[in-house]
């Protein structure tokens, strides 16, 4: 299933998307919730009655009067108000190519154990605007990533269990101001200011049903679940970056197994894979100035549109705006 979160009278709506059409969810089945947050908190019960309604509809058995145009909506981030987000490290890819570009050696710990940190769950958007500052314009980037939400509660969970845990995958962009981050991380804390301000989930939250087909097995030595899905990022309609989900080095059951360990993990908590290769200007502008020293730094720039897509999950866009303050914290350093 695809579901989705939506504005309705100035409200969360949750929904199915199916065929082009959205159908709410309590019009489905009067048992079923309105927001993400109440399906979450009792998804395996929830899912099934959904998925029955569901193929009542498909099979012209029921009939919801309300069915819209997705076009027609105000979508929210399909889980509009995660209790926490998390976001992963987990392509070696990347990895390597970040530090190569610092002319620093791969790091043996990463393949090692699987890492995070922790992002602003009260930045959580969905498609649309992201609303910057002057300082979030200094190096303004896109990552290109994929997410999962937890679906049940649970407490150091292994990762040969962890993929129970799991409600589905969406598409994930981890915005982030480079300069601020790099300022703060001087420090060895972090990152901070420089990822706080927004991070876009969307544009549903698909199923691990759905995703069946694309399942294949992890890397060698690892646990869990990874999936075969094209990935690619657009900016302005050109295309500036692409990957796979498979490539993934750690899987996101062996996240979990980290995340758990001595915490419990909720419904609704998101986490993120972090960036695939070549997911981010960061990565792109330092390899190609390696190759060009008079290479040109490309950033987002306010009103560049990011469009991300992953086969099976959609497309995720965002265009950048400006808040129209001109306050600057950089400004206010001492």
């Amino acid at each position: 299933m695809k579901l989705i979160s939506y504005l309705k009278d100035e409200h969360e709506q949750l929904a199915v998307f199916h065929n082009g059409l959205v159908y709410d969810m309590d019009t489905l089945h009067p048992d079923l919730p309105t927001s993400m947050n109440m399906f979450l908190q009792y998804w395996d019960e929830y899912l099934e009655l959904a998925k029955a309604s569901l193929k009542a509809v498909q099979e012209g058995r029921l009939m919801p009067g309300n069915a819209v145009p997705i076009d027609d909506l105000q979508l929210l981030a399909p889980v509009p108000m995660p209790p926490s987000c998390r976001d992963g490290y987990a392509f070696r890819q990347h990895v390597e190519a970040a530090r190569r570009n610092r002319k620093v050696d791969m790091i043996a710990e990463f393949d090692q154990y699987p890492i995070f940190y922790f992002t602003n769950h009260h930045s959580i958007q969905g498609p649309g605007d992201v609303r910057c500052m002057p300082d979030h314009f200094e190096k303004l980037d896109f990552e290109l990533e994929v997410a999962i939400v937890i679906c049940k509660h649970g407490r150091n969970i292994r990762a040969e269990e962890a993929d129970a845990y799991i409600g589905g995958l969406m598409i994930m962009n981890d915005m982030s101001a480079r300069r601020l981050q790099m300022e703060e991380m001087l420090l060895n804390l972090g990152p901070a200011k420089g990822k706080d301000f927004s991070t876009a989930i969307g544009p549903w939250l698909v199923t691990l049903d759905e995703l069946q087909e694309f399942v294949v097995p992890a890397k060698e030595n690892h646990v869990g679940l990874n999936w075969n899905l094209n990935m690619k990022c657009k900016v302005n309609a050109v295309q500036v970056s692409r990957g796979n989900v498979s490539e993934m080095n750690w899987t996101f059951a062996e996240i979990i197994e980290r995340a758990s360990y001595g915490v419990d993990l909720y419904p609704g908590d998101v986490i993120g894979s972090g960036t695939v290769g070549t997911g981010c200007f960061l990565e792109l502008n330092g390899t190609a100035k390696l190759n060009d020293p008079n290479y040109t730094e490309q950033w987002l720039k306010e009103g560049d549109v990011v469009e991300m897509e992953i086969d099976g999950l959609g497309r995720l866009s965002n265009t950048m705006v400006s808040e129209g303050d001109d306050f600057s914290i950089l400004g206010r350093k001492k």
